[in-house]
């Protein structure tokens, strides 16, 4: 359309008659240029969560596609996220653990105010590479035995013999946190000895940056294990089983996910986790993961800009597209209440 244009605007410089041709042309050059007449949105620049980055990178994508409009989301984890968005080297932030409410008032936070969105839901999985080892069942304590180093091979859960490699986030990361979050509710041991937090201090195992580096370690070591969101799952990196609160084994997905989900009570800054959700259906490690945005002080343009995305990304187009790439889609009361907090970003 624009080529086609540009060769109208080059015809009626050639033109005696061109005053009226130009003008027109013009206008249909800035109009294509802007999508099909919306006026042109800066781009925007986020950081944060790689447990989300495979549905945000393709959002954008399509976005762009779409309207016309560039978002450039950059997976560097949850805690990396966090920092960029209090000291304001990014249009929104990006985590896998709400903030506090210290986080609330720091920074840019602080002089800005700050919203904390829900955008997905998802579950942290076991995942592991063991060709000789299908179908992997783990019970609760077992999965907190392997990363307290007290099980270090597989014949202990049943399989060949091997020695067992573990692989854990080496970067602060909301992924980490749900899982140390949920291993200290199974495990006694790990609560007093390792904790909860985006980065512990591990009993073993091999770190890799982000889900991607998590999930390359799996893929390149044979015997390994380690944990990822589902979206990860894939090729020779294989889901465990794990037992839930009721007892029964349950494989991560959307669907176990989105029972688990259904049992997370949201606070009013909407946040809210559950280390061991109840009921048969559900798997037990779950998360929400959060867009962190600025209620002022970005100026009128860039404030669009991200309301205007982050809206798009709330309708169901782009949520079904996420749940195709095993996220849980944001349904209900919680859909409606995210909605909400976009509609409070200003200027």
């Amino acid at each position: 359309m624009v080529s086609f244009l540009s060769q109208q605007l080059t015809q009626a410089l050639r033109s005696p008659q061109r005053l009226v041709p130009i003008s027109l042309v013009v206008v249909a050059l800035s109009t294509a240029a802007c999508g099909g007449g919306g006026r042109r949105l800066p781009s925007l620049n986020g950081a944060g969560a790689s447990f989300p980055a495979p549905a945000y990178q393709r959002w954008s994508a399509d976005y762009k596609t779409e309207k016309g409009f560039l978002v450039n989301y950059q997976s560097v984890g949850s805690g990396a996220g966090v920092r960029s968005f209090l000291t304001g080297s990014v249009d929104f932030g990006a985590t896998d653990e709400q903030l506090s409410e210290e986080n609330f008032k720091e920074g840019m936070a602080g002089k800005r105010g700050a919203v904390q969105i829900p955008m997905l839901g998802g579950t942290i999985s076991p995942a592991y590479n063991n060709p000789d080892c299908p179908d992997l069942k783990l019970t609760q304590a077992q999965l907190a035995d392997i990363f307290l180093g007290k099980i270090t091979n597989w014949s202990a859960l049943g399989c060949q013999a091997r020695p067992i490699v573990v692989a854990h986030r080496s970067d602060g990361s909301g992924t980490t946190y749900g899982f140390t979050n949920s291993l200290s509710c199974f495990s006694e041991e790990w609560k007093t000895r390792v904790g909860r937090g985006k980065a512990v201090d591990w009993p073993v195992g091999i770190g890799g940056r982000g889900n991607e580096g998590v999930a390359g370690v799996i893929q390149n070591t044979p015997g390994s294990i380690g944990y990822v969101n589902q979206a990860f799952l894939r090729g020779v990196i294989k889901p465990a089983a794990l037992q839930n609160k009721a007892g029964k084994f349950v494989i991560a997905d959307s669907e176990s996910g989105a029972a688990a989900l259904n049992q997370v009570s949201l606070d009013e800054r909407l946040g809210g986790e559950d280390c061991n959700p109840a009921g048969e259906a559900s798997f037990p490690i779950v998360a929400f993961t959060w867009i962190l945005a600025y209620q002022s002080g970005q100026g009128e343009e860039k404030a669009e800009a991200v309301r205007t995305f982050l809206s798009w990304a709330l309708e169901p187009g782009p949520q079904k597209l996420a749940a195709g790439l095993g996220f849980v889609p944001l349904k209900g009361d919680v859909l409606e209440r995210a909605r909400a907090e976009v509609a409070k970003i200003k200027n």
